[in-house]
């Protein structure tokens, strides 16, 4: 009886485990679903952190000190939202630039010392924001702010590597100027460009100023009232460009613009040029809502400028290749992962943008 039993019960025994078995192609679906959920879950996760780590910037900002290198003493810095005291600022993000800075920097003061002696109410500041650099950097930056005073260079220490957009956005909230313009430390776009930039946005301003836009904030408006950027642009070196590069640069170069034509929208050929100019009340509005702190910040600009009605235009500058440019390959991906985050950040509402 027992071994008729153990026959009988068996092959029911397999057929039931033959059921109870996950075929690979199922498990293998799981993994990736589940893999695909976690992935969404960091993101957001992510985004979420940003937000507060920047809301909490914002409400708890303690006040960011100059160091004098004569007097030894600390000076105050000035706020974006106080009245402008110079015509424009130069703000120079730097992270280990001591061999490349110097030259940049002597060109500069040439340029702005040049055009302040043929105009009395061209007046500028240099706003050098060192980003945690190892190496001569802020003893380069210093060596500058003893030979033209600290009313003219000025130099913020972050303490640590943040980023050039941090650096950035910094050297922005600290500025004096009624223009303020963003140019990179290795002088790859001449800084006699500016005035083309400048033409520009007093161009738009104007308009606005007819039009009453700025009217609000003061009686008596200024070009600085009205928010305008303007963005140097090397979209008409492009062919020569692609001519010149690694076929597979190429490759990457053009899905990164397709990516960026999917975040920020059309309007702006070339976001990544690191010279740009605001008027004070544009810079108000864009860096005190910028998030990104690294690599995509110039493309969270322009969707910024979209999203508040800041009037943008673009314009040809001269741009030469530096030798020592701290993009590499792998920059791609970072690149691409904070576009994510501007997408997702600002579209699903994580992300408020404060008018």
């Amino acid at each position: 009886m027992n071994r008729g039993q153990g026959r009988h019960l068996c092959p029911s025994g397999l057929h039931l485990f033959e059921h109870m078995m996950v075929s690979p192609w199922t498990v293998f679906t799981a993994l990736v679903v589940i893999s695909a959920v976690g992935v969404v879950t960091f993101i957001i996760e992510f985004i979420k952190k940003t937000g507060r780590n920047h809301s909490a910037e914002s409400a708890t900002a303690s006040p960011t000190f100059l160091e004098d290198p004569h007097s030894l003493q600390r000076v105050a810095c000035p706020s974006i939202f106080d009245p402008a005291e110079k015509y424009i600022s130069l703000i120079i993000p730097a992270f280990n630039e001591e061999h490349r800075l110097p030259g940049a920097l002597e060109e500069t003061m040439n340029y702005l010392q040049q055009r302040a002696a043929a105009d009395n109410s061209f007046s500028y500041e240099v706003v050098i924001v060192d980003d945690g650099s190892n190496d001569r950097t802020p003893k380069i930056a210093f060596d500058f702010v003893r030979k033209h005073t600290i009313d003219v260079v000025r130099v913020i220490l972050l303490g640590r590597n943040y980023g050039k957009g941090e650096a950035i956005r910094k050297g922005m909230l600290h500025s004096r100027g009624e223009l303020l313009l963003m140019l990179d430390a290795d002088g790859a776009t001449k800084v006699t460009d500016l005035a083309k930039l400048e033409y520009q946005i007093c161009k738009l301003a104007e308009k606005g100023l007819q039009s009453g836009a700025g009217a609000s904030n003061s009686s008596s408006p200024m070009i600085s009232d009205v928010a305008v950027a303007a963005f140097g642009s090397r979209a008409h070196l492009e062919k020569q460009a692609l001519a010149t590069r690694k076929w597979y640069r190429n490759f990457l170069m053009k899905g990164f613009h397709l990516v960026v034509l999917l975040t920020a929208g059309p309007g702006i050929r070339d976001t990544q040029c690191g010279f740009k100019m605001f008027t004070r009340a544009a810079a108000r509005k864009l860096f005190t809502n910028i998030h990104l702190k690294r690599w995509c910040f110039d493309v969270e600009i322009v969707y910024l400028s979209k999203r508040l009605n800041i009037p943008m235009i673009e314009v040809s500058v001269n741009w030469s290749e530096i030798p020592g440019s701290k993009v590499q390959l792998t920059s791609i991906i970072h690149m691409l992962f904070e576009l994510v985050l501007i997408r997702l950040g600002y579209g699903l509402g994580i992300w408020k943008i404060h008018t």
